[in-house]
């Protein structure tokens, strides 16, 4: 209706805010109810912002907003991850560095500058898109996790650990990336499984005692069969000997038939597991077989094992302490000795002279090592099966190696050991969604393991472990006062190459030194109510007075990362949540489904969304979308254009109706039902709104917005033209009080929208400083007013139906309609008329034993014919007068011609009203040159008109 280009207002609206420094006003203004606490998760800078990030966002103002309007503090600090993996990666690839080595021969002073310098690489576009989508938050004081004092309380929450004996050094069978060389968390873990086809293979170990008898075990790691020890069995499983060809096979009975499916077989005995174990039997490989080894009695041996299990496989289990956990567990309870044939970098070490030097598992072809591997075994006839499979395995968040599963030493937390603690304070956690409180977060506190803290990486936060090289004490430094009276240095920096020089005298006459592993980056982000505020070494009493925050929001997969070490660290140190409400957001998908990637091109450029449909258009589609309760959403751009037509240009058309009419209010009335309705329909909107925003439903708050919106324009708008027009104060007054009102209510979600109704309706400061409107509960009356309104419009709806049945257009009048209705009596004139005027009778009448809803007579007399006739002509030249542009100012000479004798006479007789209704100075038979000409149908008849300015 009005050519309004609404993202090009947003860009106006943002000047405003930043000439008249809105956001900072806003923290600035009286806050009667005090502080609202909210945590900001710090994004990496080392890539550019996409959807996901766009919907954390979203959440993370639309309820800083809220609270800021209810009467809160809300300190907005925006974050930077800085160190681990993401940095390191890029650094790497821009000098040509391959390996570890690569970057220590090239000097871990120069790295880590390197790395330094490339973490806010995309900081400015960061900036750029979180400020055109209109959220609020200082970037400007942000805090980064490589600062000095972020780093030294790191140092302190470690140390609190440390003091509550909360941290140890162990030797564990744990996930490793071979190319990044170091160990990884079980988050971590989680983040990076992709579906691959890898080769498994069923081996035969040949018993010492039984030449030509056979132990089958499948394995799906061939790799690591060169690192074998033992052979376990289940102790409660039935096993078999067989004979196929001329050899002979053990294995459990109830694998039998999957294992030999294609050959033949006779059963020769069932054997007892106990009488095999403590046996030994031949290796696959010799390349160990003189080496001195500890607990060397024991290689080679059959072992019993609880774990082993019939699902798959032989019901043997090919045991590598080095390589699995239950193998390592095993290994420990039975002595059995450790073959590390694999390095750390992952290629098979020398003495595996075969295979020396290949990597075990390759990017891009994870299989390649495990098909040598298996051919080499086929020669010696060692392979009694094997074939191709797809499983879900990890990879490397960071750089998408497959992982290995490696026994290696490590620092760890004990989890474990505050488990119950941790599903005790989890429990004062309200979490939106509600089934993610016991089920996705449940379920990982309830399966976490103790934590492995130390990265034998560069960049990144180090462990302020010092180790006496003569005695062995420990010393763990938690702040950097104490490092420097211990060191007699100066301390200015805390990262790696510089802390590595720091040599501490120990009371032995030693020398303490760091040791070399820096902390696990999740440790800094879980660190981050304390850090960011450089606690407790400053804003002792605000952190104190503060903690734990009111509210955080990120998405789903953050249950396992963000959310779960803020919980740990908070709840070992402080026995509390860090948090007391979450909002979880699914994922942003592209149209067709699939992941967003930029190779694929299969997803619009936010920035150019914003610019085509404005931020408010894509913020109002993200928040009433099931994204809001983690669910994933598959993005559309067609829906955000709906939204762009259905609810921004709608809420404009409002606006500037209302500024056409709002210097001609004359007519000193009395508000009507509509205007009634409409305050009380405000009236539940924020009552809506408010209940939702509080319980942190923010779909459930925001989608009641549009729905308003649609009602007022086009009910209540619709419904009172007429008395805009005759300058009704009453019509005026109660727009503009909505307008205001609704100004408010969309402030949190569509901040741009807001703006510019508040300033449009006259104001010249910021909604964003407004008070929240008032909920208020519904009286009775109100509750009928909207009951009495509903029964008008179903009936409406009902009559329009038998009207639309019947053939009979809505333009021409009727004579009467009866209707059944138990809310609305004779004496509900407002309602009546208006459901009169609407489905265009002249009378209505209430009849409660009437057999069916609504009944209507279809006589239609040549009266009626003829006011059917005029409000058909009368749309036509208002067709006309928006085709020429013009608009309420505007008067015009109406020239028409036809042969119809009756349209005559109707143009005649009704010259007064159509004048009025077209806004006509003055209506002449005949023809001339004019703004606009047309001939139309009124009816069944043809009519020539031409307008005159």
């Amino acid at each position: 209706m009005y050519m309004i280009n609404f993202p090009q207002e947003e860009e106006k609206i943002l000047k405003f805010w930043q000439k008249d420094k809105t956001f900072a006003k806003s923290l600035k203004k009286d806050s009667p109810e005090g502080e609202y606490v909210f945590y900001d998760g710090p994004p990496f800078a080392t890539g550019l912002p996409h959807y996901g990030h766009i919907v954390a966002s979203l959440m993370k103002d639309v309820v800083p907003r809220y609270q800021t309007m209810r009467g809160f503090h809300v300190e907005r600090k925006w974050g930077w991850d800085c160190h681990g993996l993401p940095i390191e990666n890029i650094v790497e690839k821009e000098l040509n560095l391959k390996v570890k080595q690569d970057i220590e021969e090239y000097g871990i002073d120069k790295f880590n500058e390197g790395c330094r310098s490339k973490v806010l690489m995309y900081a400015e576009e960061w900036r750029k898109t979180i400020d055109r989508m209109g959220r609020w938050v200082d970037m400007d004081n942000a805090y980064k996790t490589m600062d000095k004092d972020y780093m030294e309380s790191i140092w302190w929450v470690f140390n609190q650990l440390w003091e509550r004996d909360l941290v140890y050094q162990g030797y564990k069978s744990m996930h490793i990336c071979p190319r990044c060389e170091t160990t990884l968390s079980q988050s971590e873990v989680a983040e990076g499984y992709t579906d691959i086809e890898d080769l498994s293979v069923t081996v035969k170990f040949e018993l010492v005692n039984e030449p030509g008898t056979y132990i089958l075990s499948w394995t799906t790691t061939p790799w690591t069969l060169a690192g074998n020890v033992a052979l376990a069995l289940g102790p409660k499983i039935d096993y078999l000997k067989v004979k196929s060809g001329d050899h002979f096979y053990i294995l459990a009975q109830a694998r039998l038939e999957d294992t030999f499916k294609d050959q033949q077989y006779e059963v020769i005995a069932k054997v007892d597991p106990q009488e095999l174990f403590g046996q030994k039997y031949k290796p696959l490989f010799d390349y160990y077989l003189q080496a001195k080894i500890e607990h060397q009695e024991n290689l080679y041996t059959i072992q019993p094992a609880d774990f082993v299990n019939i699902e798959d496989g032989t019901g043997v289990v090919h045991i590598a302490p080095g390589f699995g956990e239950d193998d390592m567990n095993l290994g420990k309870e039975k002595d059995l000795p450790v073959i590390k044939h694999v390095g750390f970098d992952g290629r098979f070490k020398d003495e595996v002279i075969d295979f020396a030097g290949r990597e075990v598992k390759q990017k891009g072809d994870n299989k390649a090592t495990d098909e040598l591997v298996v051919a080499y075994l086929k020669k010696k006839d060692l392979v009694f099966a094997d074939f191709k499979y797809t499983h879900s395995y990890p990879h490397c968040w960071r750089c998408d190696s497959p992982l290995l599963n490696y026994a290696t030493s490590s620092w760890f937390i004990k989890v474990e050991a505050i488990k119950e603690k941790l599903l005790t304070t989890a429990k004062q956690i309200n979490w939106v969604p509600g089934h993610i409180k016991s089920g996705r977060f449940g379920n990982w506190l309830e399966g976490a393991r103790d934590w492995s803290i130390s990265r034998q990486r560069y960049w990144g936060s180090v462990m302020p472990i010092w180790i006496c090289e003569k005695c062995s004490e420990k010393k763990v430094f938690g702040s950097i006062t104490e490092l420097e009276e211990a060191s007699g240095k100066i301390i200015d920096d805390l990262h790696k190459h510089l802390m590595d020089q720091i040599e501490v005298p120990c009371k032995c006459g030693g020398t303490m030194k760091r040791i070399p592993d820096v902390l696990d980056c999740w440790f800094e982000s879980g660190s981050m109510p304390y850090a960011q505020e450089h606690y407790p070494f400053a804003n002792k009493e605000k952190f104190e007075r503060n903690f734990p925050a009111q509210f955080i929001a990120e998405g789903v997969d953050q249950t396992r990362c963000w959310f779960y070490y803020m919980h740990l660290l908070a709840t070992a140190i402080n026995e509390s949540p860090a948090y007391k409400n979450v909002i979880v957001n699914g994922i942003v998908l592209a149209e067709d489904g699939k992941k967003m990637a930029k190779k694929l091109r299969n997803y619009p450029d936010p920035n150019e969304m914003f610019d085509k449909y404005g931020a408010d258009s894509m913020r109002y589609y993200l928040v009433t979308s099931p994204v809001m309760k983690a669910n994933d959403l598959r993005f559309s751009e067609k829906d955000v254009n709906e939204i762009y037509r259905n609810l921004i240009m709608l809420t404009i058309n409002i606006v500037t109706f209302y500024q056409m009419y709002q210097a001609q209010g004359t007519l000193a009335d009395q508000p009507n039902a509509l205007d009634q309705w409409l305050l009380v329909k405000n009236q539940e909107l924020i009552n809506a709104v408010t209940k939702n925003m509080e319980a942190y439903k923010l779909v459930e708050a925001s989608r009641p917005i549009s729905d308003f919106v649609n009602e007022f324009s086009t009910w209540y708008i619709r419904r009172s033209r007429d008395r805009f027009k005759d300058g009704s104060q009453a019509a005026l007054q109660t727009t503009k009080e909505v307008l205001i009102s609704l100004a408010k209510v969309m402030a949190p979600f569509t901040p741009f929208m807001a703006e510019w109704i508040y300033q449009q309706v006259g104001f010249t400061d910021s909604v964003h400083l407004a008070e929240w409107p008032k909920d208020e509960a519904l009286s009775a009356e109100h509750e009928t007013i909207l009951l009495k309104m509903k029964e008008v419009r179903t009936l409406v709806e009902k009559a329009l139906a038998i009207r639309d049945e019947a053939g009979i257009k809505v333009r021409q009048p009727l004579q009467k309609v009866i209707i059944k209705s138990s809310l609305l009596k004779e004496d509900d004139r407002e309602y009546l008329d208006l459901l009169k005027d609407e489905i265009n009778v002249k009378q209505v009448m209430i009849d409660e034993n009437l057999a069916v809803e609504v009944e209507m007579d279809f006589n239609i007399s040549d009266e009626l014919k003829a006011e059917g006739s005029l409000r058909d002509l009368v749309r036509q030249i208002n067709n006309l007068r928006k085709k020429a542009r013009l608009t309420i100012d505007d008067q015009i000479k109406l020239y028409w011609q036809t042969d119809d004798a009756l349209l005559k006479k109707v143009i005649v007789e009704y010259q007064e009203i159509l004048m009025k209704q077209v806004l006509a100075t003055e209506i002449i038979e005949g023809s001339v040159e004019g703004l606009v000409n047309g001939e139309v149908s009124v009816g069944e008849v043809k009519i020539e008109l031409v307008i005159v300015n």
